[in-house]
């Protein structure tokens, strides 16, 4: 740094002043030359760049092409379908079936239209039975879910003949057999029932029933 005027008080103050200055004068001089340098470098490297990649132009820029949003995921129609269909075929208990029940021994049921020969050889074990389900102990809701998810699956495996065993009411209140008279409510609301008769003595007797399914729609 420069001394002040009046710090200048003899010759020795004035050299070391012009000392000071020409040592600042040489640092000034010696970033000056850094910084041409440097800027001397900058451009010798862009030229090269420009030389090596030759002439350029700017990109044209290409029309946007729209794309159509991602289709929704597939709606399950079927099985939309299968759960309405269980909905509407809500199983009521207090269905009347007295005049829909033929008045044999063995209270028989089949849909008008079915003759009753079928029902006869239904008791008499012509149709094989494929599966069965027991609904005996079962409470009454567990009983009727139960056996509408059976005879809908069954119907839709293509079963003809299933046998439900529903208990003789032994173990009921008043030993009166009540799930055996919800079952046979139940069993003629399922349009997938086209009959049936009171098993076999050997195949449960009074405590089941053989059911005779309509074919699967294919």
């Amino acid at each position: 740094m420069p001394l002040p005027p009046k710090a200048i008080k003899s010759l020795a103050d004035l050299k070391t002043l012009q000392h000071k200055l020409a040592e600042q004068r040489e640092r000034e001089a010696a970033a000056a030359a850094e910084r041409a340098a440097a800027e001397k470098k900058r451009l010798a490297e862009q030229d090269l760049f420009t030389r090596a990649i030759g002439a350029t132009q700017p990109l044209r820029r290409k029309a946007a092409v729209p794309l159509a949003p991602e289709p929704p995921a597939p709606i399950p129609v079927q099985h939309q379908l299968d759960e309405e269909r269980v909905l509407r075929e809500s199983l009521s208990d207090e269905f009347d079936v007295t005049t829909l029940l033929d008045a044999d021994d063995a209270m028989s049921f089949r849909r008008p239209g079915i003759r009753t020969d079928v029902t006869r050889k239904l008791r008499a074990g012509e149709w094989a039975i494929q599966r069965q389900i027991d609904l005996h102990g079962m409470r009454s809701d567990e009983a009727r879910e139960a056996l509408g998810a059976f005879i809908r699956d069954a119907y839709k495996q293509g079963l003809r003949c299933v046998r439900v065993v529903h208990g003789k009411g032994l173990g009921s209140p008043g030993r009166q057999p009540v799930l055996k008279a919800k079952v046979q409510r139940w069993l003629i609301q399922k349009n997938e029932t086209l009959a049936f008769v009171q098993a076999k003595p050997a195949e449960g007797g009074a405590g089941a029933l053989l059911v005779l399914l309509a074919p699967a729609r294919r």
